[in-house]
């Protein structure tokens, strides 16, 4: 839709807790390093949320900011504002070679999520206001990247299978049984839209492994924090 995805195209093979572990491509896959792309702080891309702009241009919200752990609020309006999120969504999910993007993850407050697991348009898939009505299936054990935070991967056990009731971009209401990979990116962005976060759902190990990294993104945003100039008052 909004690149050419044939460089990263991608095999999954969904492991249960029993098959022995290894790396396997996370949620947001780089073919180039056959895991996650890391993007540098998301400064890259400005957010622009003006009435008047054609495009929104969107920067990636990176842990710990505390607008990811906010529950997202329900869209109420299935218009033209929503049609430019989405395709700001997947304009950014595309840049920073992801398979799926909630929107706590470009900064707003809205049960929106977009994922593509295949790369090809006809797989493109928004779900607004979503609910997970039922998990089931086998649980399996995968590799998870996330975009909220960039270098940092985890083994995460999920039931292979979801059913989720939503509406698309125009309004029209779903209700879908997803599997495998698909089921998976699903769980896991709807997490983001819950406010459960990568780290929640991490193995003590993978905490101990993933420690120096977390901690330095905490330090990453109280210091651009800290330098951020108070506005005056008139």
């Amino acid at each position: 839709m909004f690149c050419n995805w044939g460089a990263r195209r991608i095999g999954v093979v969904l492991r249960s807790v029993n098959e022995p572990l290894g790396r396997t491509p996370g949620l947001n896959y780089n073919s180039n390093r056959g895991r996650m792309s890391t993007p540098s702080d998301g400064a890259d891309v400005a957010r622009d949320l003006s009435p008047m702009s054609a495009e929104l241009e969107f920067s990636l919200t990176l842990y710990p900011d505390p607008l990811l752990r906010k529950v997202s609020d329900p869209v109420e309006a299935f218009d033209d504002e929503l049609a430019r999120i989405v395709e700001g969504m997947f304009a950014r999910m595309v840049a920073s070679k992801g398979v799926g993007l909630a929107a706590p993850q470009v900064g707003l407050k809205k049960r929106i999520l977009v994922l593509n697991h295949s790369g090809e348009p006809a797989d493109d898939l928004v779900l607004v206001n979503p609910t997970i009505v039922e998990r089931f299936g086998p649980v399996t054990l995968h590799d998870e990247g996330c975009l909220s935070f960039p270098g940092i991967y985890a083994e995460i056990r999920r039931p292979d299978a979801c059913t989720v009731k939503a509406f698309d971009i125009a309004g029209q209401p779903i209700e879908q049984t997803y599997t495998g990979f698909v089921s998976r990116i699903i769980q896991h962005e709807y997490d983001h839209l819950e406010g459960v976060l990568l780290v929640d759902r991490m193995s003590p190990a993978d905490k101990l492994a993933n420690k120096t990294a977390l901690a330095e993104l905490v330090l990453k945003f109280k210091k651009k924090n800290s330098q951020r100039v108070p506005a005056r008052n008139p």
